[in-house]
């Protein structure tokens, strides 16, 4: 038992699995061992041991294995959701003699003691060697044994050394080792590799080009022979630093230095010349580490470069370094967000050019390689940095490789760096070698046997016998890139063509890519092409692409799909003919064309999935969906299941006795089972067929086919049991078979009782009248058809004692001229009143004129007048409703109107008519019927006359609103003017203003002086009258008089009224502080001549008999109430004096009252209850 991370126990109990007890998350789960990984069935692990050093697990078991798992990078960190078990990946296993009974890491190197009872074995982990160039790869499968596989013949080559080797070089002649001590070199010789060379030399590093070895020593490379003779040096200075990095690729060596310096060589002359001067990285990217790693591409334009963090980890950026023009770009994987990048010359800043995938945004660049012939073309190999993974991070793939990617991109000036294509790296394999165009290249994972017999993942279950047979298993493997697959090993020509369509189709450049492959004769290429169309739904391309193929059915596929609305669905169309069905599949659910979905899992017979989409989002051919797959289960034989779907669609009825028509016991099961009446009457008709007449009837009446049960009766000869069928059911079909078998007979009052049944009247009246069945006749006609009622009425009028059912038969039947016809011949007066009743607009206009005059002979007034009025007669109409004055309603003068848009009348005879319907409504005091008529006739002056008589104050004033026509103004406010307007002030307004938009400025004066009149009779109020009279002057002023002279006359009167009742009022107001003032205004006014025009005495008299009283002087008083009895009636004193300053003055000036003087009750109140009424605030603003 171990504790891993303080919170993780695992125990190893001699079991088959390894049992863990996760404490922070309190689950617990078992690791157990694959066979496909080399384990036998029933192998028991001992014991485990884990190195927090490399987070891997190892465990020892009873056959002498070793098992290694690795824990997933953040997996301690992170809270998933997945079983606790894919936490970790197998790695590898490594076989040992004996049983395992303990297993312990240990010392600084992080190595393995292994007890396996008779010994102890120490493990030490090593990195596998490998590498690939001009198609030979070379993988390390023991420390000294290597496996060299020639891709160009096809050939597998084992090479054992007699040295341990720390790197390795392969080239198409030779194949090179070097362990920082010796180098040897093998050359290829036929099928096998012998020595051609072994010399001492400390160089770290190696590289080949040609026959030329490339060694480093402290500030300088060693050009040299397979032999070890230095050819050539190529020479560093102390700032370029020493040479510790070298790569070839095509003609062109990349040197990268401890200082951090990057040189390029170019190789293709017999010595080295420099292609690239020495250049910094420090100044191309300060702030970061040392070079970790360099390659060039193969036109020695543009580098590669790895580098180190601060920590001395990889950085998780790739630096482009561009020789042309000096410019650096960097590739973050990191890098989260933004979509463009800048070059910056040396010495001035970092360009950056970011791409975003999620699943890279943890990842970190292990390796990195150029294709050696295509120099846009670069590829990396990506793995996930150590706890940056994200919770989330998808765990549903292939154990061991799911975080490892291998990414390409095109890379050039004008579009940067161009994303090509992009895969997870497959379980089988263990890493990237490089990149040769059509091809990737990959070391494929080892599996260890005892005795370091090696076996490929994949392989590894074979047995022991085969693999140490002369057979050597190839450690190498290579993947067509996207766009060759299908080509094979194509020529150069093609080649050349499909790697530019990758790049421009890659840029997003369909034209350039159509044309770079338009003389490739391949169908593989064209096939391609037309896959890269699904991706990219360039459909006119497709179709060429098709053609070229010779692909006839998808060219013919795709035409037809040109109907479809969607984009997608005519793509779609396209994947399925190239094989794309996932492709496909997703292009339907895009664009949500569910029911091709549902088409598309039907032909490609994912039947569960078509019933799915149906039943989710294509209901509308659910049962057509159920249908076909029944008919797809009952050509595969599966009839039971058939049934169950022909039953969902509804189509059992037909189709489930069709498909069990040979096997009648099991069709004679399933009706009895299924209990429907379609299928009783379907096995009835077969039971019938054969014969067996009282089975059939038993399921004719199962089913309720009652027209059959009586047709098998008739057969019979039971013709009673076949009635009784018949009228206890009523159905028609029984009713009419039976009723013929009747007539067959010759028993017609059964026939024509159950022809009428069966609502067949037809033939009901055919035998009632050949049997002269006159009553039933009349009967069943009325019951019939239009065309049976025409038939039985002539028959009435050929027989011609019964004209009054021929003329009701001719009248139902809608022959009303036959009807009127015989009717008037008859004289039916009561048929003739039904049937006119039944005439409208659309009857014969002659026939409505003949029936009007009928009523007309017989005083049915009404009558005719509708029937004129239905044959658009409006004048003859009209003129009897004034003949025989007949009252004229709403309704009739509706009827009697003509419309607009009527053609029966002119314009001007329509107008005409209408002002005759209005004249008589005058005559007969219908008035707002009149006003209706004489507005629709265009005449407003007649309907506001009309309107007047009928005194309906409100429809006047707004009929007068909206007439807006000066006479009608003024005939409204004079009609407003006889009303009791000084009660209402709305009348008061709508005078004033009706006037004022008549122009009658002069009736208005009358008015304003009207207004000032009440005010001093009712109020005695003279500020408002001389308001209202300054008003009336103002308006006559303006008004235009016919003539002047007698205007002039009126204003000098009105200005002469204005200034005595002006004097009068200054008088009422300057009383109380002046009142001798007031006392001599107001007798002078007594001596006016005409004053009373505008003032009235008995105000002016109450007033100075009101002070005279007040100061005492009674006498003067008395004497003023002297003149006032002469010129006012004594009841009327009570209005202008008191009877309280009546009984002073007496008193005062010692003289008896008289009775006619004394205190009278007067209509009106006093001066200080009375109400202020709002006219004079009209009269006061108008």
């Amino acid at each position: 038992m171990i504790l891993v991370d303080h919170s993780l126990v695992v125990t190893a109990l001699g079991e088959t699995v390894i049992r863990f007890w996760d404490l922070d998350q309190d689950e617990n789960y078992v690791l157990s061992l694959d066979m496909q990984f080399g384990f036998e069935g029933g192998e028991c692990i001992n014991c485990v041991s884990y190195c927090s050093a490399k987070g891997i697990l190892a465990a020892g078991t009873s056959k002498g294995r070793v098992a290694m798992w690795k824990k997933a990078a953040g997996s301690h960190q992170s809270t998933w959701t997945s079983e606790g078990k894919e936490k970790w990946k197998f790695q590898a296993s490594t076989e040992l003699e004996g049983n395992v009974t303990q297993i312990k890491w240990g010392s600084r190197k992080n190595l393995l003691a292994v007890n396996n009872i008779s010994s102890v074995v120490i493990l030490s982990e090593q990195a596998m060697l490998a590498h690939f160039h001009q198609q030979v790869a070379v993988v390390q499968v023991s420390p000294n044994l290597f496996n060299v596989m020639i891709f160009s013949t096809g050939t597998t080559h084992s090479l054992r050394l007699d040295m341990n080797a720390s790197g390795v070089f392969a080239t198409q002649d030779a194949i090179v080792f070097w362990n920082g001590k010796q180098v040897a070199v093998f050359e290829s010789s036929g099928d096998t590799f012998r020595s051609a060379g072994s010399f001492l030399c400390d160089s770290p590093v190696l590289s080949v080009h040609g026959e030329n070895l490339y060694t480093v020593e402290p500030y300088r490379i060693q050009v040299r022979t397979w032999q070890g003779t230095i050819k050539q040096l190529l020479v560093f200075s102390e700032a370029e630093g020493n040479p510790c990095l070298l790569d070839v690729c095509g003609n062109f060596l990349a040197v990268g230095t401890d200082l951090s310096h990057l040189k390029i060589f170019d190789l293709s002359r017999r010595e080295a010349k420099v292609h690239c001067n020495s250049k910094s990285l420090s100044k191309l990217l300060p702030g970061h580490g040392a070079i970790l790693s360099v390659k060039c591409n193969a036109n020695g334009s543009k580098v590669s470069i790895l580098v180190s963090r601060a920590d001395g980890n990889i950085d998780s950026k790739i630096c482009f370094y561009d020789v042309e023009t000096d410019q650096v770009t960097l590739f973050d994987f990191k890098a989260e967000q933004g979509d463009g990048r800048e070059n910056l010359s040396a010495g001035q800043g970092i360009g950056k050019f970011v791409v975003e995938y999620p699943d890279l945004h943890s990842h970190i660049p292990a390796c990195h390689f150029w294709d050696p012939s295509e120099p846009r073309l670069f590829v990396c190999e990506v793995i996930p940095e150590t706890g940056l993974q994200p919770p989330d991070q998808k765990k549903n793939q292939t154990e061991g490789t799911m975080d490892v990617w291998i990414i390409s991109f095109f890379s050039t000036e004008e579009h940067g760096l161009l994303l090509q294509d992009s895969f997870a790296l497959p379980s089988s394999y263990q890493v990237l070698l490089g990149i040769e165009v059509p091809h990737y290249y990959f070391a494929k994972k080892l599996c260890f046997r005892r005795g370091c017999i090696y076996k490929p993942l994949g392989e590894a279950e074979k047995g022991a016998s085969e693999s140490g047979s002369g057979t050597v298993s190839q450690m190498a493997a290579r993947r067509p890139m996207r766009d060759f697959i299908g080509l094979g090993d194509c020529d150069k020509t093609t080649q050349d063509a499909m790697l530019n369509f990758s790049y421009y189709l890659t840029a997003g450049d369909m034209d350039e890519a159509f044309k770079s492959i338009k003389l490739i004769k391949s169908e593989a290429v064209w096939e391609n092409m037309a896959r890269m169309c699904v991706k990219t739904q360039r459909l006119d391309v497709a179709k060429i692409c098709l053609g070229h193929m010779g692909h006839a059915r998808g060219a013919k596929a795709l035409r037809e799909a040109e109907q479809e609305p969607e984009q997608n669905a005519r793509v779609a169309v396209l994947a399925i003919q190239l094989g794309m069905l996932e492709d496909a599949e997703q292009l339907y659910k895009d664009c949500k064309r569910y029911d091709l979905l549902n088409k598309f899992y039907q032909a490609s017979n994912q039947w569960q999935k078509a019933i799915e989409t149906a039943e989710a989002h294509d209901r509308v051919h659910l049962r057509t969906t159920h249908y076909n797959y029944a008919k797809h289960l009952e050509a595969t034989g599966q009839q039971s299941l058939a049934l169950t779907h022909y039953e969902k669609s509804d189509t059992h009825r037909f189709e489930v006795p069709r498909m069990l028509s040979e096997d009648l016991q099991a069709l004679e099961n399933y009706i009895k089972k299924r209990k429907d009446k379609s299928l009783w009457k379907w096995w009835a008709q077969y039971l019938e067929s054969q014969s067996d007449m009282e089975s059939a009837l038993k399921y004719y009446a199962l089913a309720q086919d009652y027209f059959s049960l009586v047709r098998v009766h008739c057969f019979q000869g039971n013709i009673e049991k076949a009635a009784e069928i018949a009228n206890e059911t009523g159905n028609g079909a029984a009713s009419y078979h039976l009723a013929r078998q009747y007539e067959s007979q010759e028993d017609i009052k059964q026939a024509v009782h159950f022809y009428s049944r069966a609502q067949a009247f037809n033939n009901a009246i055919r035998l009632c009248k050949a049997n002269n069945l006159n009553d039933q006749l009349m009967n069943l006609a009325l019951l019939s058809s239009p065309e049976d009622m025409i038939e039985a009425a002539c028959y009435y009028e050929e027989k011609g004692d019964q004209m009054a059912r021929a003329v009701m038969l001719y009248h139902k039947a809608g022959h009303f001229s036959k009807a009127l016809e015989l009717a008037f011949a008859t004289q039916q007066f009561g048929a003739l009143q039904l049937i006119a009743e039944d005439l409208d607009e659309k009857s014969d206009p002659a026939l409505l004129a003949h029936c009007s005059g009928f009523f007309i002979e017989h005083a049915e007034y009404e009558k005719a007048v509708e029937l004129l009025l239905t044959a658009k007669k409006y004048h003859e109409a009209l003129r009897l409703c004034l003949e025989q004055n007949l009252t004229i309603t709403e309704e009739l003068a509706e009827k009697m109107t003509v419309s607009k848009e009527s053609q029966d009348l002119s314009e001007e005879s329509r107008r005409e008519l209408l002002e005759q319907i209005a004249d008589c409504c005058m005559r007969q005091g219908n008035y707002h019927i009149a006003t209706k008529k004489y507005t629709q006739a265009g005449n407003k002056l007649k309907a506001m006359r009309a309107l007047l008589k009928s005194g309906d104050t409100e429809k006047i004033i707004f009929f007068a609103g909206v007439s807006r026509q000066r006479e009608i103004y003024i005939m409204a406010a004079n009609y407003l003017q006889s009303l009791d307007w000084c009660k209402d002030a709305k009348i008061i307004a709508n005078i004033i203003s009706f006037y004022t938009k008549g122009g009658a400025l002069d009736l208005l004066a009358g008015f304003y002086d009207a207004c000032a009149q009440v005010e001093i009779d009712e109020y005695q109020n003279y500020e408002k009258a001389h308001r209202a009279l300054t008003e009336a002057y103002k308006c006559l002023s303006k008004a235009k008089a016919r003539s002047p002279v007698e205007q002039e006359s009126k204003l000098g009167h009105l200005q002469n009224r204005i200034s005595l009742m002006k004097r009068f009022i200054h008088a009422q107001r300057v009383y109380p502080e002046d009142t001798e003032e007031a006392v001599r205004q107001c007798e002078l006014l007594l001596a006016e001549q005409d004053f009373d025009n505008a003032i009235r005495h008995g105000d002016v008299l109450g007033f100075l008999v009101q002070h005279y009283a007040q100061v005492e002087e009674f006498h003067t008083a008395y004497r003023y109430l002297e003149e006032m009895q002469k010129r006012i009636p004594a009841l009327n004193l009570s209005y202008y004096v008191s009877p309280q300053t009546m009984e002073a003055v007496h008193r005062g000036a010692g003289v008896p009252m008289n009775r006619a003087l004394a205190p009278a009750h007067s209509g009106h109140g006093s001066m200080d209850n009375r109400e202020e009424e709002e006219v004079a605030d009209e009269v006061e603003d108008p």
